[in-house]
């Protein structure tokens, strides 16, 4: 009896002390410390005062960089400028018109870690890259225009096999290109970023296709070359009949739309990039997957480029890996380094063809760091990926 009663009290007491509130089961016991408390209690003085002067080390070192830095860049600018006004007048370009040394690097202390607690900031919200499904939503929202997909990818491949060798491109240029651009495995709608190998992977920018063309393109290739891609596509419905005519007769109706539209902004980059960020650009880069239209757009760029030398005065074919060089960097200044005599391209950084921030995030410019190691890097991955299956397919449709 007395053993029950003593368990019995047991079991009182524990339930007690379980249904008791917290503060008084755990008056005398410290509560945990959170993240911000033990980092305030390893902030000691000396601590912190470390901090300050490695902060100081750190700021004095960054400063003495950027003016170094600042320096470099507006001296590429100046060379740029002379090197314009030289070609204007036509007078010949030498390797005194080049920055020949290398650009600064940051070789000072790292910045250091603060011991002292401070406030956190919300993360700042990433841009939206759209993609090919919300171009798709655009156009037909925008114009009511939905591209006509390829049943199959070599369907497509031998499209744009037709029409490049049709406005003169070469099988070399049209599958190296594609081979650098795409890893030699890409499809009609590969989107920069996007594999469906890699779960989870996100676009890193709008380039779609075969040439990775950027919403911008679209928009500056339709705006200049609407009238052409129109009477091409207008060619091609005059020798259809019955629904597959009626079908192009409304795929020219809403690409006139679109031209119409193009036109409406001042011929520059700089307008066509603000009109491509906008859900009628988008709409308009939905050509890109049309197997009409697409081919065409994809033939303009490069073709483009190579009109661009020609008009300049260069006679040579160009190379795959010097149209690419065109295609990276903008026609005037790929020029700049195709022109150049092969002794000059072993001397010249390619520092010379960037703006800072484009070079600082383009690790293939950095260790590449000539015209004549770049031109040879882009050649080498050509060789490689042209050796693949999607590569093989292109050049087998020529």
């Amino acid at each position: 009896m007395r053993s029950r009663v003593i368990r019995r009290c047991h079991q009182i007491v524990v339930g007690a002390l379980l249904l008791a509130p917290l503060a008084d089961v755990s008056e005398g016991v410290a509560a945990p410390a959170t993240p911000a408390d033990a980092m305030a209690q390893a902030a000691a003085p000396a601590a912190i005062a470390d901090y300050r002067r490695k902060l100081n080390a750190y700021q004095e070192a960054r400063a003495a960089f950027e003016q170094e830095a600042g320096a470099y860049w507006t001296a590429i600018a100046d060379k740029r400028r002379i090197r314009s006004d030289k070609r204007r007048s036509h007078q010949p370009v030498t390797l005194d018109d080049y920055v020949l040394a290398r650009p600064p690097l940051y070789e000072g202390p790292p910045r250091p870690i603060n011991p002292e607690p401070e406030e956190e900031r919300a993360p700042r919200p990433r841009k939206h890259i759209p993609v090919v499904a919300d171009f798709l939503r655009a156009a037909a929202e925008q114009f009511q225009f939905a591209p006509q997909r390829p049943k199959t990818e070599i369907d497509f491949k031998r499209a744009y096999a037709r029409v490049a060798q049709t406005y003169g491109l070469t099988k070399e240029q049209a599958v190296r290109v594609y081979s650098f651009e795409t890893g030699g495995n890409g499809n009609h709608d590969m989107q920069s970023g996007l594999s469906t190998s890699r779960p989870g992977s996100r676009a890193i920018s709008t380039a779609i296709g075969y040439n990775q063309l950027l919403t911008t393109n679209s928009v500056e290739l339709l705006a200049e070359q609407g009238d052409d891609i129109l009477r091409a596509l207008g060619e091609k419905a005059a020798r259809l009949s019955g629904p597959q005519r009626a079908a192009m007769e409304r795929k020219i109706a809403a690409i006139k739309r679109m031209v119409a539209y193009a036109h409406s902004m001042p011929d520059t980059w700089s307008a066509h990039e603000k009109l491509a960020d906008t859900p009628k650009g988008w709409a308009i880069h939905a050509l890109v997957l049309d197997i009409d239209v697409g081919p065409l757009l994809q033939t303009h760029k490069l073709l483009t480029s190579i009109i661009f030398a020609r008009n300049k005065g260069y006679a040579r074919p160009l190379t795959a890996a010097e149209l690419e060089m065109m295609n990276l960097t903008g026609d005037g200044t790929g020029l700049d380094m195709v022109t150049m005599p092969p002794a000059m391209r072993e001397r010249v950084p390619t520092a010379n063809f960037f703006q800072r921030q484009g070079y600082e995030r383009n690790p293939v410019a950095i260790r590449h760091d000539t015209v004549a190691k770049l031109l040879a890097v882009t050649d080498a991955r050509m060789d490689s990926n042209s050796a693949k299956p999607g590569a093989r397919d292109l050049a087998a449709a020529f």
